[in-house]
């Protein structure tokens, strides 16, 4: 499983300006094949840092996301957004265990 873990940051007063492009680009990831979960999260005490992630069933999978229209849309807005600060990372990982 190939997970994708990290923060993205816009301006707070664009927040409700993004949510529709956010849930776009949540909506069209999860109905990829290979898409185990997809998320965006708002950090309760930090404004404006979004939490981003993404599990997947392997690179491949991942590397035909980075192609899908969808993908190419969210980028296309983030110069409107303000979109900035990406700290995202792959990490490689086993099969989930319940905890």
């Amino acid at each position: 499983m190939i997970l994708v873990l990290g923060t993205v940051r816009l301006p707070v007063e664009n927040i409700e300006k993004a949510r529709s492009a956010m849930a776009a680009m949540v909506a069209g990831s999860r109905a990829e094949d290979g898409c185990i979960e997809y998320a965006y999260s708002e950090d309760l005490l930090d404004p404006g840092l979004i939490w981003v992630t993404e599990a997947w069933r392997d690179r491949d999978c991942l590397k035909a996301h980075f192609q899908t229209a969808h993908m190419a849309a969210w980028r296309q807005v983030w110069p409107s957004l303000g979109i900035g600060e990406r700290n995202l990372a792959l990490y490689e990982a086993g099969d989930p265990e319940p905890l």
